[in-house]
Formats: structure tokens, sequence, C-alpha cells
């Protein structure tokens, strides 16, 4: 046994428990809670070692080490002691009712179960320590000072945490393995972000160039319609904002995702209305707030995503049939010249209507058992849903639309639902939008590595740093029916990240669907770094056209 560990032994397995708690936890913004651990044990095999938890509050508040901690973090560096510090003590900004909730859904539970295959209580009950993990995690963020990794500790249900090292190493090579795969494809981003700078000529000033973030000079009117299809008995409630110009405008559709409606997108719907498009903004009948419930209160199997995976695209084609057969209207919108903005699951559908196909093959590879039990991508365990079209629907549907000239997906889940071959069928322009703090739709797998797969050239690739899944949905109405997504979902600055959408939106649809050749200045690195470093403000912008990016 000692030749086999060695010096391993000496020194990893004695500091590897801190480790664990630095490294492991903090990945997935958990923690504990309840009454107070007084011990944290870590055993590999018949070896243990055990920290008392009052040495590691007093380390991680003042900086003491006491003598029985202290030959425990004799083997970690300098900066090893600094990050473990700051790793228990950093909060966690989210409401306790935010981490109940999320806890109560499918992927939170399933987070749950595989973190307590290694984080577990004295009992032989395997929910014993699911509900003692739990319940460390929401008491913990009741703490005046947040959600930290040290009141996980502190607040653990039981007298003292066991961690299993071997699962704990398996676990953490399987996240570690995610990590470095995202902060490889950030750096790919940035990496590429500074060769098309360096290479853009300098035939303009960009400080001349006119500021696309103020609205517009045109007035608008919005009015509000509802379209009813029979055949699919779907009543859409649809907004639109017309800007006061008497010729022919083209439109932009802004497809709204799960649990958001029309309101939630006013402030670019107004932003483009003002500079010179029809802004046409439907509301899905099935992605509203009892869907998002559905996720949150039941199996992600009861959840209607599988139909509107082809039905939201269907409603968008029924609106423009019945925009383009309005006397109203169809004198004055150019519907044959359309662009779609759309987040989340109305990205999903933008995708699909530019072209994109689902790959069904690509999803049975992915979502057998095996893979599942070792993904900690979350959003797979939604894109396996699709699966069940075939069960529930055997018509085969044609989803591209001509009429859509150009797309911006944001936040959109592609990786296995569409895979490179679907994705490799858009030919229009298309704009993904990622965020670096996106847990549901993971930047590096979801928007990253599929933007290289694109063949399209007209092809942009956008990087909110800092920015969460929910960073670029406005305010809502104020109704019962709205959510209300806490600050820690949204990211600390959800202005800054809408500024961005309209700053990039306008010359993106002017140049590819208003065939507006000027604004393809506005299209590359220096604008996006121009305006994200004039900002002074916490949300960074990075903008790229191509990139090559190899995930394994």
């Amino acid at each position: 046994m000692n030749s086999f560990f060695g010096k391993w032994n000496r020194t990893l397995r004695k500091s590897w428990v801190l480790l664990v708690l630095s490294m492991l936890l903090p990945t997935f913004g958990l923690s504990y809670s309840a009454l107070k651990a007084q011990r944290i044990y870590a055993y590999y095999s018949v070896l243990e070692y055990s920290i008392p938890v009052a040495d590691l509050e007093k380390f991680a508040k003042n900086g003491v080490v006491d003598e029985e901690l202290a030959s425990y973090l004799q083997f970690l560096k300098p900066k090893q002691l600094q990050e473990l510090r700051r790793a228990l003590i950093t909060p966690i900004k989210v409401h306790p009712v935010a981490v109940s909730q999320f806890l109560d859904t499918p992927l939170g539970e399933f987070l749950l179960h595989r973190l307590t295959e290694a984080i577990k209580t004295k009992s032989s009950q395997p929910k014993a320590g699911f509900a003692a993990l739990r319940s460390a995690l929401i008491l913990a963020a009741k703490e005046p000072d947040g959600l930290t990794l040290l009141n996980v500790v502190r607040k653990y249900p039981s007298s003292s945490i066991q961690i299993d090292l071997a699962r704990t190493l398996k676990i953490i090579a399987e996240v570690g393995k995610m990590l470095d795969q995202t902060n490889r494809a950030i750096a790919a981003v940035s990496q590429q972000e500074a060769k098309e700078a360096a290479i853009i000529p300098s035939l303009f000033n960009l400080s001349q160039l006119p500021d696309l973030t103020s609205q517009g000079r045109f007035g608008l009117t919005k009015q509000t319609l509802k379209f009813f299809d029979p055949a699919r008995t779907r009543l859409l409630v649809t907004d639109i904002y017309l800007p006061k110009i008497l010729t022919k405008i083209p439109v932009i559709l802004i497809s709204h995702g799960l649990g958001t409606d029309s309101s939630n997108f006013q402030y670019l719907a107004t932003h483009l209305a003002s500079h010179g498009f029809a802004v046409v903004v439907p509301n899905y009948p099935s992605s509203d707030i009892e869907q998002l419930r559905s996720l949150v209160d039941t199996k992600v199997a009861d959840v209607a995503i599988p139909t509107e995976l082809y039905q939201q695209p269907l409603d968008v084609k029924y609106i423009l049939d019945q925009l383009q057969a309005d006397s109203r209207f169809n004198n004055r919108l150019n519907l044959q010249q359309v662009g779609v903005f759309g987040q989340s699951l109305g990205a999903h559908t933008a995708l699909t209507l530019a072209g994109a196909k689902i790959n069904i093959e690509q999803l049975k590879r992915d979502c057998n058992q095996k893979v599942l039990k070792k993904t900690w991508n979350l959003s797979l365990l939604l894109q396996c849903r699709a699966l069940a079209i075939r069960d529930d629907n055997n018509e085969e549907y044609n989803l591209h639309d001509q009429r859509v000239k150009a797309v911006i997906a944001v936040n959109p889940i592609t990786s296995s639902i569409f895979g490179e071959v679907g994705l490799r069928q858009i030919q229009a322009p298309v704009m993904i939008v990622a965020s670096s703090d996106d847990a549901i739709a993971p930047a590096a797998y979801e928007q990253i590595l599929p933007f290289s797969w694109i063949a399209n050239s007209q092809k942009y690739l956008v990087l909110l740093r800092g920015g969460t899944h929910f960073s670029v949905i406005g305010e809502g109405k104020e109704s019962t029916e709205q959510v209300t997504f806490p600050l820690g979902l949204v990211g600390d600055n959800p202005q800054q990240a809408h500024r961005y959408m309209n700053a990039l939106s306008l010359p993106f649809f002017k140049n590819h669907v208003a065939g507006i050749p000027k604004y393809s200045l506005y299209l590359n690195a220096t604008y996006a770094k121009s305006i994200s470093s004039n900002s002074n403000q916490a949300m960074g912008l990075s903008l790229i056209q191509s990139l090559t990016f190899d995930h394994k």
C-alpha cells in the first residue's frame, strides 16, 4: 500500500478534502445547510482523514491556521491557500427561494443525486444525504452573508460530512474536462477577436459613426392582434410595432423563450421600430408561465417542449401568412424580407426557420443512459426530449421559411438537437449570442463549438462576458403570469445586455434584411470592443466572424 501511494499519500490525499471543497462545490454554485457540522471526513479505500469545521471557519474568516488544520494546509501553495480562503467565503448571489425552487426541478435533483454520490452523511440511507445537502444549500442562502461554501459546511444538518475521495476524483475529472473546454473555448474567442480586430482596415473612425444604442427618428404605434389557427387550435396573441413610415418596410419577428412573453422584449421591439423596422412579437400559447412551472413542479417528460419544437416555427409561418393576406398590412410590410430574433427556446425557432434541422440520429447517440450519467451539461437532458417528437407526431414538417433572410439566436441549445449536420443546413446570415455564465445552455457546448460547425460564411458569434441565460430578457408586464428572475440568475447588469442587443441587432438586420451594406461597418470585432470598453460596465462584449475550435 505504501509503495503504491508513496508521496501522493502524504500530500494530495491529506489536502484533498480542502481541494474538493474549493474546486468541486463552487463549480455548481452549491452549498449546504441546517444544524451544524463539526467535522469533515475524507476517505479513500480504508484510509480516512478529518478536519474540524471550526478550524476551517477560523482560517476562512481570519486567516488563522490551527495546529490540526496546519498539517493539511502545509501541502498547499500560497496561491492555493488564497484561492481556498476566497472560495470558502465568496457569496453566490441567489435568493433562498430560488435555490429551493431549482433543487425541486429535475435538473436540480439530477445535480444533487450526482453530488451525493461523493458527499454523504453517516446514514446508510441515500435519501438522507440528498435531503441534508438540499437543506444545507437553502439554509446557507438565508444567511446574512449569503450562500457561501463555508455557510454550507456550517449549516450541514449532521455532526459530520463524509467525502468519498474515489468518487470525488471521478466527478472532478468530469467537471474538470467541462471547465477546461469552457476556458479553452472562451480563450479561443479572445484570440480570434484580437486577430480580427488587428486586420480590420482603419477606413473609418468609430467615434464618427452614429450611435446605434439611441432611439431612432421614427415615431411608432403598437397594436395587438389575435390570430387563430383552427387546424392546430392555436391562439396567437401578437404585438405589432409599426414605425410611422409611408414606404414598404422589412419585418423583424421576435421569438421569446419559455416562461416569458412579448412584453419581455419590448425594449428591443421599440428600438428596432424606431429605426424603421416593423416588429412582430407573438405570444406562444405553450411557452407561458405554466410551462415554466411544469419544469419546476413536474418531470421534464411532462413539459410540452417536444411539440413546441415544431409548433412554434409553424406559429411564425402562420402569422406571416396572415399578415400577407391582410390588406391592412400587405402594402406596408415587406414580408419577403423577414429577420428573426430568438432567445432560448425562441432561438431554436429562429434557427429552424433559417434551415437548421433536428438531428434524430445525433440525439440517439447522445441520449443513452451511459452518456447522460456522465454529463454535467444539463441542457442535454432537455435536448433529449426531442426524441419524443416521433412518438407524438409522425408528420414531417418543412420548417424552413424562405422569407426569413437572417436570424439572431441568443442562448440556443444546439449541440445534439441539431448537431453539426443540422446546423450546416443554415444558409441565411446568422448571429449566435452566447453568455459566459450560462448554466442552462453552456456557452462552450451549445454556442461556441456549434458556431464553428456552421458552414455559412455570413455568420457572427457574440459573447457576453458575465452574462447568464436570462441577461437579455427585459422586464415584463406586472402580472402574476410573469416570472421574476432572481438577480443571481439574471446577472449583475442586464441593462448592459439589453444595450448590446440593441447595438448589434440593428446593424445586423439593417445589413442582412433591409439590404443596407453600410451597416456592415458595425459588425466586427473592433466595433464590439469599442462599445464594450467604453461602457464602463461589468459585462464585456466580444464579436467574431469565424472560429476553428477543437473541443477534444
